[in-house]
């Protein structure tokens, strides 16, 4: 390995990690990812430096990618590392560690080196990990919000894009004049279609850049869906000094992660893709029933239990999992509410796969933290939890603990907990969430008035009397008895 490889601390006794086999000097690149934070590098860069082990589609190697000012810090410190990753799995059994290896470069960043790498012909494939409230979608219709400035923006100065799609436009509209043929774009976010998701913004994008590039990406990009799950902590000071005690490296920026990994793909790739099927993805017709599954029972169970534990002060997600009213609200609701609203999926028994999500929520060494589960409410609540307030109101059926969930985002919002600790919102509505909380005092149904992340669900007269219930309860008996009360109660 280079000398600038992840550096061996001086430690006399530690685990032992494993590394690549295989040259990385001989592999070339065939995939640049968008978006390297952690869970890219515990998920998708896992999958294909495994494949690599193999002795496999060697010139599928991935370069990195950027945009935002905080990657430049992500490239620099990966940079001196030589691209590698210091990956640790927390299995309460007995840590493992790997060295990742598959990623062998990583474009300058900002929308000009973005562009650089995106014209050349040896990507085949762009994947991309921009959260799940990058892709300017409207939250009233559903649809490609073409009035965001950043669209506007892009729309105006085609020749010149700073989102990442208009990027992603300018390059095709390249290589289309080139004769190259185009990339697949590969979304790896939690979304619901998140391949739909990702051509709505680039097609809607691209028509108003230009109609007829428009048609043309239409009829030849293909956008898989895709449905990915690895439960990733973010890094901080406790993960690094893990790596090093445990493991006698020093790495910037290594990345820890359950020792769960699951990616379903729909096999839609014109340009070619790497062999991923010798190591674990499964590839099939229709992603979306996997893809519903996870987001409502995994994504939205997190959800479940984040608000609660942030009101109770709790900071861990495993000792909000040993918290009998925290861990018994979240399998009423996912078993009596959730799961109903989830179509069958042949071979997959959805109470086992719940067993399953709380065994891993429950795990200890992961180290998960509510307030990671907490952040970005405003674009994950519309993704994981009012769809499927939807699907309960289409059946008429109950929704209390669904709209129990909703009020107790709601009473986080407000800022405070149930021991008037202060609660920091991470969100990039904090200002509009909190002043519509603080409403719901006098108000219940303030917080429903927010259109762009509720939109005509705000307007639903069942939904509004639960939710003004629900956080009226909250606000008068607190956390703890409203928890207690949904659990006695026989709905």
């Amino acid at each position: 390995m280079a000398a600038s490889t992840p550096k061996k601390a001086p430690l006399s006794e530690h685990g032992v990690i494993s590394r690549p086999t295989y040259d990385r000097n001989a592999l070339s690149p065939g995939i640049l990812h968008i978006g390297v934070g952690n869970f890219h590098r515990a998920h998708q860069a896992i999958y294909m430096d495994r494949l690599f082990e193999l002795g496999l589609d060697h010139d599928w190697a991935i370069v990195g990618s950027g945009i935002k000012a905080h990657d430049e810090a992500v490239r620099s410190d990966l940079e001196k590392q030589d691209w590698l990753t210091t990956v640790v799995e927390l299995d309460p059994n007995g840590l493992t560690a790997r060295s990742c290896g598959s990623m062998i470069d990583y474009a300058a960043v900002g929308p000009a080196g973005l562009m650089e790498w995106l014209a050349r012909p040896e990507i085949r494939i762009v994947s991309l990990t921009v959260t799940e409230g990058g892709y300017y979608t409207d939250a009233t219709t559903g649809g490609f919000n073409a009035q965001h400035p950043d669209i506007l923006g892009d729309v105006e100065n085609p020749d010149d894009p700073q989102t990442v799609f208009g990027c992603l436009i300018a390059a095709l509209s390249v290589r289309r004049q080139a004769g190259l043929e185009p990339f697949t774009i590969m979304s790896c976010d939690n979304l619901p279609e998140n391949g739909q998701v990702t051509r709505n913004t680039v097609c809607g994008l691209a028509q108003a850049m230009s109609p007829e590039l428009g048609v043309w990406i239409e009829s030849h990009v293909a956008f898989p869906n895709g449905m990915v799950d690895c439960i990733t902590p973010a890094t901080s000071d406790r993960e690094r000094q893990l790596v090093k005690n445990s493991f006698g490296i020093v790495d910037a920026r290594p990345v820890v992660c359950e020792p769960f990994r699951q990616w379903v793909l729909e096999d839609n790739f014109p340009a070619g893709r790497p062999k991923l099927e010798e190591v674990g993805v499964e590839f099939v017709d229709d992603v979306a029933p996997h893809e519903l599954m996870k987001l409502r029972i995994l994504n939205g169970g997190h959800a479940a239990i984040a608000y609660p534990a942030g009101l109770l002060g709790i900071h861990f997600v495993h000792d909000a999992m040993d918290h009998p009213l925290i861990s018994g609200f979240l399998r009423k609701l996912v078993t009596s509410e959730v799961i109903p609203t989830v179509p069958a999926i042949r071979g997959v028994d959805f109470d086992d796969y719940f067993d399953s999500v709380v065994s891993r929520f429950s795990n200890p060494v992961v180290g998960d933290t509510i307030p990671r589960l907490c952040l970005d409410g405003s674009n994950r609540q519309p993704k994981f939890i009012l769809p499927t307030i939807e699907a309960r109101l289409e059946q008429g059926a109950s929704i209390d603990g669904l709209a129990l969930e909703v009020a107790l985002w709601c009473r986080y919002c407000a800022g405070v907990d149930e021991q008037r600790n202060s609660i920091e919102l991470d969100d990039e509505n904090a200002a509009m969430l909190r002043e519509h909380a603080e409403r719901t005092k006098v108000q219940p149904e303030a917080f429903l008035a927010m259109d762009s992340i509720f939109g005509v669900l705000g307007e639903n007269e069942e939904f509004r009397s639960a939710f003004s219930s629900a956080i009226q309860a909250l606000w008068s008996d607190g956390t703890h008895a409203v928890l207690q009360n949904y659990l006695e109660y026989e709905s």
